[in-house]
C-alpha cells in the first residue's frame, strides 16, 4: 500500500464526486452531491466547477451532469479486460436464440457492473450498458456473486447502512438476504421477482474459471407479464448453464 503523503486528497475527491451520478441521479446540484459523497459544499464545488472546465461536465447555473467524456475513464477499462471481449460473442448468440436480453457483470463491491450486454427489447426503466451498475443485494447477478463470498464479509456489505427497497418487493432484512443466498448457493443459480424494478424478472448463474473461482455473473432478463418467476428456471436454465459450462474453461482467474 502507497503511504498516505504519496496519495492525491484532490484526485481522490474528484472520483468520489464522479462516482455520485448514476443513471437514478444523473443531473444533480452542489448540494445534492454533497449529500451523496459526504463531502462538504465548499470541495464539492471546486470539484464540480474543475470537471466542468475540463469537459467531464456540463453546467447550467444550478445543476450538474456528466458529458459522455467521461466515458473515455470507463471505455479504457473495459478495453483492457479480457472478460468482455471474450463473453460478448457468445452473450450475443445466447440473446438471440432465447429471444432475451442477457447480461454478464462483476461484483464492485456492493454493487455489480455490467460489462456485457445482449438486448433483445429494454427490460428496465433506465438504459442498462457496459459500465451501469445496480445494488448487488436485489439483482440474481449480485445474489449470485454475493453467493460466492464469505458469508462474514458478505455480513458487512449487508449491514454497512440500510438497504433501500427499490420496490415493495424487495428483501432488505440482511438476515433474509443471507438465507437466500444460502438458497442460490445450494442451487447454483438466483432468480429475481420483481425486486430491483416492479415488472422485471431475472435468472442468474455464476460464470467460474476454470480454478473454480466465481469471476462473473450471466443472466436473462425479461417483463415480468411474460412469464411467471417460477417458470424461469425451467425454461432458462439449460441454456444458461451451457453457456457457463463453455466458459468455465475460457474465463481469466
Amino acid at each position: 500500500m502507497a503511504a498516505e503523503r504519496d496519495l492525491m486528497g484532490g484526485l481522490a475527491k474528484g472520483l468520489r464526486v464522479i462516482e455520485t451520478f448514476t443513471a437514478e441521479r444523473p443531473r444533480q446540484s452542489i448540494s445534492e452531491v454533497s449529500a451523496a459523497c459526504d463531502m462538504d459544499r465548499a470541495t464539492v464545488r471546486r470539484c464540480l466547477l474543475t470537471l466542468a472546465h475540463e469537459g467531464y461536465a456540463d453546467y447550467d447555473g444550478k445543476f450538474f451532469t456528466l458529458t459522455p467524456r467521461v466515458l473515455r475513464l470507463g471505455t479504457a477499462c473495459l478495453a483492457t479486460m479480457p472478460l468482455p471481449q471474450i463473453v460478448q460473442p457468445m452473450l450475443d448468440a445466447l440473446s438471440e436464440a432465447i429471444g432475451e436480453s442477457s447480461s454478464v457483470s462483476i461484483l464492485d463491491g456492493d454493487e455489480i457492473v455490467y460489462v456485457a450486454r445482449a438486448a433483445q427489447r429494454r427490460v428496465m426503466s433506465i438504459a442498462l450498458m457496459p459500465g451501469s451498475r445496480l445494488p448487488a443485494f436485489c439483482t440474481s447477478m449480485g445474489r449470485v456473486l454475493l453467493a460466492a463470498l464469505p458469508e462474514a464479509e458478505v455480513r458487512v456489505l449487508l449491514e454497512a447502512a440500510p438497504l433501500p427497497a427499490r420496490t415493495p418487493k424487495t428483501l432488505t432484512d440482511p438476515g433474509a438476504i443471507l438465507a437466500e443466498l444460502a438458497r442460490v448457493r445450494a442451487q447454483g443459480y438466483a432468480v429475481i421477482d420483481e425486486e430491483v424494478e416492479l415488472g422485471l424478472r431475472s435468472l442468474a448463474v455464476p460464470l467460474v474459471s476454470a480454478r473454480g473461482r466465481t469471476v462473473a455473473a450471466l443472466n436473462v432478463g425479461l417483463a415480468a407479464s411474460r412469464m411467471e418467476a417460477g417458470a424461469l428456471a425451467g425454461h432458462f436454465l439449460p441454456a444458461l448453464q451451457e453457456l457457463q459450462a463453455r466458459l468455465r474453461g475460457l474465463l481469466p482467474g
